[in-house]
């Protein structure tokens, strides 16, 4: 039986194609809002190299690119995602400064200290093995070096809890499987979340394996958090 690391992989190879509508779409385009946010946060240390794990089609490494920094690295276990981001990066001119690679978020190809910002979004929940995955972040990032992650949470607070329940439940798989051709894909999304230490739970998953000053930001009420951590 397969593992959950191929499963994610199968699943993101099958919804390539339909990946970035669908993500603009489902959220209305606050994805891209979210994005800028850990952007402008990301520019407050000025990284040189920063590596963007989970990096899907791209969207995340792009959007770092408008901080200019020498070198931005997206790595993911999807081929037919990175083959999609490649197309993107170099119709943006942007393939001189970004660089894409396959691997796995749990294995790193890079050495020691090779990074000032590691970068995820909405990938940590993917990961078979979460404390295996940052620890690895860790390793690969410079000393003083920042790691910002954005991450669906929970909603609590009324209504809006309610309001975000139903979506994802019923409205989320129905349109995702109608649109993206993947009968489990949309479906997998709202459980992973539910299953994902959110908020405090997830910082302490980062002191954990050795961040220090980890902190979070919810956003839209709490439907996303960006989630900061350092190096020693």
């Amino acid at each position: 039986m397969a593992g959950k690391k191929e499963k994610v992989r199968d699943m993101f190879n099958g919804i390539a194609g339909r990946y970035d509508f669908l993500n603009h779409f489902l959220s209305a385009g606050i994805d891209k809002v979210w994005r800028r946010k850990l952007v402008r946060m990301a520019e407050e240390s000025s990284p040189e190299f920063i590596l963007d794990v989970a990096t899907g089609t791209g969207d995340l490494a792009i959007a770092l690119a408008r901080i200019k920094p020498l070198r931005i690295t997206g790595l993911d276990i999807a081929v037919n995602m990175l083959e999609i981001a490649a197309k993107k990066v170099k119709n943006l001119n942007l393939d001189p400064i970004i660089n894409f690679v396959p691997g796995d978020s749990e294995q790193l190809p890079f050495e020691d200290n090779s990074f000032d910002l590691v970068t995820v979004a909405f990938g940590v929940r993917n990961f078979e093995d979460l404390d295996k995955g940052l620890s690895e972040m860790l390793r690969v990032l410079s000393p003083g070096g920042k790691v910002l992650i954005l991450e669906f949470s929970t909603v609590t607070s009324f209504p809006l809890n309610y309001l975000y329940k139903f979506y994802s439940r019923f409205v989320l798989p129905i349109l995702g499987r109608l649109i993206s051709g993947h009968k489990s894909a949309y479906t997998y999304l709202p459980e992973s979340v539910k299953a994902f230490p959110w908020g405090k739970s997830f910082l302490e998953h980062l002191g954990k394996v050795g961040f220090i000053k980890s902190s979070q930001l919810r956003l839209s009420g709490g439907i996303a958090t960006i989630y900061s951590g350092i190096k020693k």
